[in-house]
């Protein structure tokens, strides 16, 4: 009988243990994706779990270099998911630009989320997906200043991917068009993009967000992708809603897109050129570093552009006409543009900047339209030539391109769109005095919240005061397609009937009538259609 009640009892016990199991085993850190399980780790607050370097498409190298991304293997067991894959290959580079990751290389089709560390696979947060900037050619998601977790405290889950740049994600070659299916080549890096959108609809619910709510934002080269996602029919269902932070593929001097079939003759002598060959069975057998020095070279007068191409694929015509055609995805927009994109001297007059030079330079490049123009951009005297010049480098350089892309979806999108103007300019440093102005990407440390991720800069308290306006306006329009929430300044959209309202992003917030808006429309009168 003894042996019989210890048995009993020890029949209990399992029973007791067994059905605690799930409870004792469920891991947090760990989740299951459709190619094998990861694991994360909490960030330093314990607020957040990220997870990093997931692999969302198979490495594109050997004979998958120059191809469409194929589906990333499966492994078994738990993958460790707590540091950034390399990033991209590139050709170029910024000095703001530091990455913490292995370093380059062609395998580096990975991407990170971070969450809620409350949330569940039930929790349906909303998701935001970013895309880093470097016009096509530089970037990567390790840089401390696109930290997602800080937004992720906004009850959000922030994704952030790598894909693929310059020659190794942008080559249109005649072969590359021949073995397509499609009877396409280039693009591969927006078809990464679209690959990592179609991993979040799979796989984002298992980390606690909506997979049918996703926005996807970004800046700069970034933004011009967001503006060509929504313009591909490869992304329909998996955009919600969209930020763009200064650029639209509608008109930029060094990221007009353009044709296939230019890009094919082009790049075949540039490789002829480079390394005495243009076919492409040697060309994939090429090092990164080989491709990466040529791309780099200064020897062609007319050196390559990888950028992205209208290939009758990804995009089936130029991003202008498929926005004319009311063919975009029609989703809420908020878009806008920093106040000092660039300085005068980058584009257009160069110093000193004199009442006298701006307009000789006005007549030289807009001849019988020079009156015109300085209607619109004036240059009564040597300090207001200055400031006309720098608002002329800034539209030319990116701000025309993305009030083109806002004004296009505004009469085709069929939904809600917001403008902004950030115009708060950049602290000093202890070595430097404050900028005067805000310039290109500056934005980008307000918008994640990582103001301290330059500890060098003197943030002042209206600084800390914009990025949390700027990350309540962001997730409150990830959420509900609407930036507008309690306590903060009202935002209206951008229509005819409200004056085409904008919103100035600065130390006091305020919503105003647009008062450049003839600038535009005289840019959008002398430079016509750049859609090629």
């Amino acid at each position: 009988m003894p042996s019989l009640r210890l048995n009993s009892a020890f029949a209990s016990f399992a029973t007791l243990l067994l059905f605690s199991l799930p409870a004792m085993a469920a891991n947090p850190l760990q989740v299951k994706t459709d190619k094998g399980k990861v694991e994360g780790a909490y960030t330093a607050d314990q607020q957040v779990i990220a997870f990093k370097g997931i692999p969302y498409a198979a490495p594109p190298v050997g004979n998958l270099r120059w191809k469409p991304p194929m589906p990333a293997a499966k492994w078994k067991g738990v993958r460790p998911a707590k540091d950034f894959g390399s990033h991209c290959v590139q050709t170029g580079g910024y000095p703001d630009m530091v990455f913490h990751d292995p370093g380059p290389s062609e395998d580096c089709l990975t991407l990170n989320v971070w969450t809620p560390a409350n949330a569940k696979p039930d929790s349906h947060l909303p998701v935001m997906v970013w895309i880093y900037g470097g016009g096509f050619t530089t970037g990567g998601t390790s840089e401390k200043r696109q930290d997602g977790q800080f937004l992720a405290h906004r009850n959000v889950v922030i994704v952030s991917m790598n894909y693929r740049l310059g020659i190794f994600g942008f080559f249109v070659h005649p072969e590359l068009t021949a073995e397509s299916p499609h009877h396409a080549s280039g693009n591969y890096g927006l078809m990464d993009q679209a690959a990592a959108l179609e991993w979040v609809k799979h796989n984002i619910g298992a980390f606690g967000g909506d997979p049918s709510n996703i926005t996807i934002f970004g800046e700069s080269a970034g933004s011009f992708a967001v503006s060509t996602l929504m313009a591909s029919p490869l992304t329909k269902g998996l955009i919600s809603k969209a930020i763009g932070e200064s650029g639209g593929a509608f008109y930029s001097g060094g990221l007009g897109y353009q044709p296939r079939e230019v890009l094919e003759q082009r790049n075949v002598q540039f490789a002829r050129t480079a390394f005495g060959t243009s076919q492409l069975a040697d060309l994939r057998k090429l090092s990164a570093d080989d491709l990466v020095k040529a791309a780099m070279a200064k020897t062609d007068p007319r050196p390559p552009r990888f950028g992205p191409d209208i290939d009758g694929y990804f995009l089936p015509d130029s991003v202008p006409d498929i926005y004319a055609a009311g063919k975009q995805a029609h989703v809420p927009l908020l878009a806008g543009w920093n106040a000092d994109e660039v300085r005068a001297s980058v584009l257009f007059a160069k110093p000193p900047v004199t009442a006298a030079s701006f307009t000789a330079q006005a007549e030289k490049e807009f001849g019988a339209r020079a009156k015109d123009f300085l209607a619109v951009y004036p240059a009564t005297t040597d300090e207001v030539a200055k400031t006309s010049a720098g608002d002329f480098a800034s539209d030319r350089f990116i701000a025309f391109s993305t009030w083109r892309w806002i004004e296009a979806h505004i009469q085709t999108g069929d939904a809600p769109t917001y403008r902004y103007f950030f115009t708060l300019g950049s602290p000093g440093d202890k070595n430097h005095p404050a900028a005067i102005g805000a310039f290109h990407s500056d934005d980008i440390e307000y918008v994640f919240g990582t103001l301290d991720s330059r500890p060098e800069a003197v943030w002042r308290p209206e600084d800390r005061k914009l990025s949390d306006q700027i990350g309540q306006y962001w997730t409150n329009f990830a959420r509900t397609g609407d930036p507008n929430g309690p306590g903060l300044p009202a935002w209206p959209t951008c229509t005819p009937a409200d004056q085409w309202q904008v919103m100035y992003l600065n130390a006091n917030p305020e919503a105003k009538p647009d008062a450049y808006r003839a600038r535009y429309l005289f840019l959008d009168q002398v430079w016509g259609k750049p859609a090629h």
